[in-house]
């Protein structure tokens, strides 16, 4: 199992969290959430990414359609905040 570094790559328009580039926060061996800065995390980010972050946790065969995901997107179109992905092994 893969712990997973969560970065702001982009902000596109307000985000009502705070967000900033460079922000970020951990998902700590797929069940546990860690703020980095900010302290807090957007409940509405972490919503809609959720599904792909466990998944993303996980050992899984090369060829897997995970291993390809880089950046994952919070589900506001209008102020789309873009975050990276990035497997720590623990």
């Amino acid at each position: 199992m893969f712990d997973v570094k969560c970065t702001v790559k982009t902000v596109k328009g307000y985000c009502s969290a705070g967000y900033q580039p460079g922000d970020s926060f951990y998902l700590k061996r797929g069940v546990m959430i860690e703020p980095e800065q900010p302290e807090g995390i957007c409940v509405y980010a972490l919503a809609g990414m959720i599904p792909y972050l466990t998944a993303y946790c996980r050992m899984t065969p090369r060829e897997d359609w995970i291993n390809k995901k880089e950046e994952l997107q919070c589900p506001d179109n209008d102020n789309a905040v873009i975050f990276e992905i990035e497997r720590i092994e623990t």
